[in-house]
């Protein structure tokens, strides 16, 4: 019993005497990204993007496209209809938009 309770003390102090890890900047920590087609961009400095994403259906197999709409800021307006974009999540800038043109 003495044995296995100097080695648990034993092994408590060597973790602790690790030294501390670096860690990831908070940006780069929990940032998503998407990519998709730009379908709308009648909205001053707002786009409407749809992402296409290839699943599969748990119980028959079956690959099927699920596709989903965003309103993406574009502070400049200098993206077009039919124009491949990447987005990223940011804190709300209205109602429904969320994300921002990289």
């Amino acid at each position: 019993m003495r044995k296995a309770r100097i080695n648990q003390i034993t092994s408590k102090t060597m973790i602790k005497d690790k030294s501390p890890k670096e860690e990831p900047k908070i940006e780069e920590k929990n940032v998503v990204k998407r990519k998709g087609v730009v379908v709308s961009d009648k909205g001053d400095k707002t786009l409407v993007v749809e992402v296409t994403t290839l699943r599969t259906h748990k119980k028959y197999q079956k690959q099927y496209r699920d596709t989903k709409k965003f309103k993406v800021h574009d502070e400049e307006n200098k993206c077009k209809v039919g124009d491949k974009i990447e987005f990223v999540e940011t804190r709300p800038i209205s109602k429904d938009k969320k994300w921002k043109v990289l």
